[in-house]
């Protein structure tokens, strides 16, 4: 079942690199993302994500960029791995990588990202999007919208 747009919510999820590389996600085709652990920003975040969502995935440092694109296939529900129970992971589905890498400099450069809470708070792992957000970083990356065809 398809999300339609007008209920659909926009995030960025952020992953180090060197620990979880986005390429992952599009070998596998569709993965259970442990990205918050249990860190409570994220955890808050992460419990407002719904099935049907999209991902801007990151790399923070060192490369600080967006890099692909992802579907939240599963509402987040409580990481099977953690015997404590205060970890949630979502399951997500590859969407498609970015025709172009967006950089962290060039979303501070831009004038309708500026109010985003990444821009803030690099170190946030999840981070909510507006709509508008979301097409300009499309737009950005080189993703351009046909008239009557939604963006991905």
């Amino acid at each position: 079942m398809v999300t339609p747009t007008a209920e659909r919510h926009y995030w960025i999820f952020s992953a180090d690199p060197h620990h979880y590389h986005w390429d992952t996600l599009f070998v596998k085709g569709k993965e259970m993302w442990q990205g918050a652990g249990a860190k409570p920003d994220a955890i808050r975040a992460l419990k407002q994500v719904r099935k049907g969502d999209r991902v801007l995935c990151y790399h923070s440092a060192p490369e600080r960029s967006l890099y692909s694109i992802a579907e939240v296939t599963r509402d987040p529900y409580a990481d099977p791995h953690d015997h404590k129970g205060k970890s949630l992971v979502a399951d997500l589905r590859a969407f498609e990588k970015l025709p172009r890498q967006v950089t962290l400099a060039e979303m501070r450069a831009n004038p309708v990202l500026k109010k985003m809470k990444l821009l803030k708070n690099v170190r946030l792992i999840i981070s909510a999007i507006t709509d508008a957000e979301y097409q300009e970083i499309l737009r950005m990356a080189g993703i351009v919208a046909t008239p009557g065809i939604p963006l991905p």
